[in-house]
């Protein structure tokens, strides 16, 4: 036995140090918020989706390598979360791109999330662009969002070739709802980034999320131009669903701007949610978008970023969201229950860290 134990370990340390050193990192991000739902007044501590990972990957030679990431929520307001609730894959890598498969943000979603400077906040784009958020969802847990991170899903990411890569997913229809549908999901982008420049062009259509035979889609563009120390962001999108009485669209558009001098960061932002059409009766509502007259919202944020080290930082911003008369819009994260016409508004300081 003596002689059994010293073996076990020098192959428990052998196999360690064939495999790359595995990186922990995270992030914890809590607000202080002062808020008013159509003068109601709410004061709370909001998480904003603080997060603990684990990833890294093993070369496997001949230019191949396995990649493996582990993504849990953390709730520091409340202690909670969930160890593989955020990003999470095994995949493989090498010339020819990179395939994996797990629970992983559509490449819809990541082409201009990074484009929303209060992503992921309660003041992020995701009131308007994607009709909500959905943090982690199949094809039924979530019909209406196209802010999604998709679980049992297959993506394929092509190599970056002059700024330019081909980000693909696929959302298997494991899922059995009542009615006879088999929903699923497919989702893609193009995206170029070099230099100051970032664009991008994204697509995805969920199959059967309102029925059998019925299938919601949405095309977003998105761009952004550095210059200096300041950065613009537009994006664009077309919502579609399609409902047993009938089509429901929804033009949406976003606007960003920030501005760094030093440690001080200066933030702006403006969102719009068109008026809901369609073939559609009025009032037939999916998510925050409505049918009809007056449907419609606008989301706009100022705020102020504080840099207290590379990994660490204070913020502070105001937010209004004010809905037309028939409008159901609410934040998309730590929603507040938004009634038709609501405005909802309000203050936030909060701190940040990632490691």
């Amino acid at each position: 036995m003596r002689k059994i134990f010293p073996i076990l370990l020098a192959a428990a340390c052998g196999a360690a140090h064939a495999q790359s050193a595995v990186q922990i990192y995270g992030r914890l991000n809590l607000a202080l918020e002062s808020l008013q739902n159509d003068g109601a007044r709410v004061t709370r501590l909001s998480n904003n989706r603080s997060v603990l990972g684990f990833r890294g990957s093993e070369d496997v030679g001949g230019g191949i390598r396995i990649l493996f990431q582990i993504e849990g929520t953390l709730s520091p307001d409340t202690g909670a979360g969930s160890p593989a609730a955020r990003d999470t894959r095994i995949g493989i890598q090498g010339a020819a791109g990179t395939l994996f498969a797990g629970n992983w943000v559509t490449p819809y979603n990541g082409a201009t999330a990074g484009l929303d400077p209060y992503y992921p906040t309660t003041a992020g784009y995701m009131s308007i662009m994607g009709n909500g958020a959905a943090a982690s969802v199949n094809n039924t847990s979530d019909t209406a969002s196209f802010d999604r991170r998709q679980q049992n899903s297959v993506h394929y990411w092509s190599p970056a070739w002059n700024g330019l890569q081909l980000r693909l997913a696929h959302g298997l229809s494991e899922e059995r709802p009542a009615g006879g549908a088999k929903p699923s999901l497919s989702s893609g982008a193009l995206v170029y980034e070099r230099g100051p420049w970032y664009a991008s062009a994204a697509y995805e259509r969920h199959r059967a999320y309102q029925g059998p035979g019925l299938d919601d889609s949405a095309a977003r563009l998105g761009a952004a131009y550095r210059f200096g120390d300041t950065r613009v962001a537009l994006v664009a999108e077309r919502l579609r669903y399609a409902t047993a009485a009938g089509t429901l669209t929804r033009n949406d558009a976003f606007v960003a701007v920030t501005h760094q001098i030093g440690r001080h960061a200066f933030k702006a932002s403006a969102g719009r949610a068109g008026d809901g059409s369609g073939s559609a009766p009025d009032g037939a509502t999916i998510g925050f978008a409505r049918q009809g007259r007056d449907t419609g919202a606008r989301h706009y944020t100022a705020g102020y970023d504080y840099t207290l080290s590379p990994r660490s930082a204070v913020y502070a911003y105001y937010s209004q969201l004010s809905n037309q008369g028939n409008g159901v819009v609410d934040f998309a994260i730590n929603s507040l229950g938004a009634r038709p016409g609501a405005t909802l508004k309000g203050v936030a300081l909060g701190l940040r860290h990632n490691f």
